[in-house]
């Protein structure tokens, strides 16, 4: 069996890998609300919709509009996958959790540590937006 005239060519991925948080980047929840657990349970993670800062690129402790099972959620986005500030810890995966409009969290706990700096950050967005962000650090069990 011959295979003259077949050429075979290799596909070979030659772009960077990209661990910024941008407009569809795919999450995961990491908190224990009814509507993350679900979507988590049948591999169908949100979607990041948009971004709310001026960058266009979502850092720790930002505010996200993201798709989760057809509906819009906001989340605040607690671990990143990209290169961080010194002594900020860099996650394995980009984990945010789930928020309704006043800033309150739908779940009552977050399964996994959350970075120490996320206190001062969320607390600088709670008085200068009007959303309350102390919950979710009440919330938090861990923090590294």
């Amino acid at each position: 069996m011959a295979l003259r005239g077949l050429t075979f060519t290799r596909n070979i991925h030659m772009t960077a890998v990209n661990n910024e948080i941008r407009k569809l980047t795919r999450l995961r929840v990491v908190d224990n609300s009814e509507i993350g657990k679900r979507a988590m349970l049948e591999g169908k993670p949100p979607k990041c919709i948009h971004i709310y800062n001026k960058k266009g690129v979502g850092f720790i402790g930002d505010r996200v509009l993201v798709a989760i099972r057809g509906e819009m959620k906001k989340g605040i986005l607690v671990g990143l996958r990209q290169i961080q500030n010194p002594k900020v810890p860099k996650f394995d995966s980009n984990n945010i959790v789930l928020i309704d409009d006043n800033g309150t969290p739908l779940g009552t706990r977050i399964h996994v540590p959350i970075p120490h700096i996320l206190r001062t950050i969320l607390k600088q967005k709670t008085h200068s937006k009007g959303a309350d962000y102390t919950k979710l650090i009440a919330i938090a069990s861990r923090f590294v």
